[in-house]
């Protein structure tokens, strides 16, 4: 096996966990739609917190 062969075998292996490493966002932004009304998203505790009016 060359070491060209190599590389390009290692990145289409690695290219998966990239793709995941991305998706880890998007997860996040369909929880904080998910709150129930009154409640928004704390994105420090991740979790869904009463609504305070200022």
């Amino acid at each position: 096996m060359t070491i060209r062969t190599a590389i390009v075998a290692a990145v289409l292996a690695l290219s998966p966990l990239a793709a995941a490493a991305q998706c880890s966002d998007s997860y996040i932004d369909t929880t904080a739609m998910s709150c129930v009304q009154g409640t928004v998203w704390d994105a420090d505790t991740r979790t869904c917190v009463p609504q305070t009016n200022s």
